[in-house]
């Protein structure tokens, strides 16, 4: 988008956000403006006021925010409207795209529906234009069979799907602002490309500017004329984005654009013990019909899938949202039913019963992608990592079992005094230390890691991968890397199995995957994680 137009529609000068229970101000004091056609990204780490200000400018704030300073639209000063003229112009003239599709839309109103309020709560119209103009915005947005799939609720959508819905509602009043606070962050790579071609598609045609809030660099590069880097509620750097980018001047943003996942996989010697072989695994769920619930079909979620591990090595399984590489990896711990034959350490698994099975789950563990939902909010850090000691019977006593926490800790980059603390008290980055700690203790031979780093800043990503690999070099664990990034999975694995519908489409080492992909779907996921999009033009 050429941005000719140099009146603001958007003013934010000294904007500041003060909470009463934090010692610090939430935002400090930051000033920017947003013209129309343009796309202006506010990007940082969490806690650095991004989001804050997004919904300052909505009037989204709890009453325990205190704000100062001025937002102007259009020259109008929005701390002075009252909460019915804010209601009237919220979803208006500014609209809103969250970033968890999930939680935003009403699971219990079709889509439909809320497009439908989405209008009818700004404008009468009768029946047949707000059915006809529902049909229009989901048209427009790209939803396959809109006549069929308006009738849909919010489960019964894919991520993508519902992120699209969104849109439409953001759309439905043809605002002159839509700010998308992480409008991709939990969709896969295929996915986030479209809807960022679709959200600047739609700001080409129609004029609408973008307030595009993010930690993803490589979203910003592919679709913002300016940016604003904040860090702890201050703008540090603003410019055209490909100056910034090219040329940071603040020793953060430096640290930001350096910060992608770097490194390669440790070498594995051809001929290192195999620790976990799987062989025609198989995760087929029934589909049922009629009175007596017979089964009709099956959903075909892994079918037929081979996968092998060596001492030391790490293999990412990497694919869409539904593909079944997480439940491949459940299968493989044993917390899905499956058939087929999984080996550890030479031993069929699949037929262990009693104390047998316990000592597997000693040797096999896994770190979840949302640390903060994998970890007991009413346990203490010490608590949740000896848990397994306790279960497995591992340590003389209570001392003996602390030093292993303590030593778990260590090895993970933490103070051990962080122990007797809860886990809403670390950051993302932290906790998901914590959830590495809470597996290594153990002492396993393999690990799953499902998503392990795709809900954390960049820069803690790269943290996270130079911690597994230096745990891996130090232990010679082995890992199965389940992600959708496929920049993560080539800094840190040496084999890469590519799913689609529950089958392996391509398979073998990483640089031979990624250099030279037979497969289209391989290529397509290649070109959107490394290339979403062509910059922006700027004028």
């Amino acid at each position: 988008m050429t941005v000719t137009d140099v009146t603001p529609l958007l003013s934010v000068e000294n904007l500041t956000i003060q909470f009463s229970a934090m010692p610090r101000a939430a935002v400090g004091g930051i000033s920017f403006e947003l013209r129309k056609g343009e796309t202006l990204a506010l990007v940082g780490e969490s806690g650095s006021g991004k989001s804050m200000t997004s919904l300052a400018i909505m009037g989204l704030l709890p009453p325990s925010a205190t704000v100062g300073g001025s937002i102007r639209f259009r020259g109008q000063d929005l701390a002075g409207l009252s909460d019915s003229e804010m209601e009237k112009l919220r979803g208006n003239r500014i609209a809103m795209v969250f970033q968890e599709p999930m939680t935003s839309l009403n699971p219990l109103h079709t889509v439909e529906r809320q497009i439908g309020e989405a209008i009818s709560n700004h404008r009468p119209v009768s029946r047949t234009v707000l059915d006809a103009r529902v049909l229009e915005l989901l048209g427009m947005v790209g939803i396959p069979n809109p006549e069929k799939r308006r009738k849909a609720y919010p489960h019964e959508l894919s991520g993508g799907q519902r992120q699209r819905v969104m849109i439409a509602m953001a759309l439905a009043n043809e605002p002159d602002i839509i700010i998308a606070d992480e409008p991709t962050t939990a969709l896969d790579v295929t996915i986030q490309a479209q809807v960022l071609a679709l959200l600047r598609e739609l700001s080409e045609r129609t004029g609408t500017a973008l307030l595009l809030v993010t930690h993803d660099l490589n979203v910003v590069r592919a679709m913002a004329n300016r940016v604003c880097v904040m860090k702890d509620g201050f703008v540090v750097e603003t410019g055209e984005t490909a100056t910034v980018f090219d040329q940071p001047q603040h020793e953060y943003t430096r640290h930001l654009v350096n910060s992608e996942p770097k490194g390669q996989a440790l070498p594995v010697s051809h001929d290192a013990p195999v620790v976990l072989e799987a062989k025609n695994i198989k995760v087929w769920f029934p589909v049922r019909s009629g009175l007596i619930r017979r089964t009709v079909d099956h959903i075909k979620a892994v079918d037929g899938i081979d996968i092998t591990i060596r001492r030391g090595q790490s293999v990412g399984v990497v694919g869409e949202s539904g593909s079944g590489k997480t439940t491949l990896g459940m299968a493989i711990l044993q917390l899905q039913r499956f058939e087929g034959e999984i080996r550890l350490d030479g031993q069929d698994i699949s037929i262990l019963k009693g104390r047998e099975a316990q000592e597997l789950r000693r040797r096999m563990q896994v770190v979840f992608q949302d640390p903060f939902g994998s970890l007991n909010p009413r346990r203490t850090v010490g608590r949740i990592i000896g848990e397994g000691l306790q279960i497995h019977d591992i340590g003389a006593n209570g001392r003996e079992r602390e030093e292993l926490v303590v030593t778990a800790l260590q090895e993970v980059g933490l103070d051990p005094a962080v122990r007797q603390r809860y886990p809403h008290e670390f950051s993302g980055g932290q906790r998901q230390r914590i959830a590495i700690a809470r597996a290594l203790v153990l002492k396993p031979s393999f690990i799953v890691l499902d998503e392990p780093t795709s809900a954390l800043d960049l820069s803690v990503q790269a943290q996270i991968i130079e911690l597994l690999r230096d745990l891996q070099a130090r232990f010679s664990l082995s890992y199965m890397f389940v992600s959708h990034d496929l920049k993560v999975v080539r800094a840190l694995a040496d084999e890469v199995l590519v799913m689609k519908d529950g089958l392996v489409v391509e398979a073998g080492k990483v640089e031979q995957i990624f250099q030279s992909p037979r497969e289209t779907y391989t290529r397509n996921l290649i070109q959107a994680s490394f290339d979403i999009l062509p910059p922006p033009s700027v004028g």
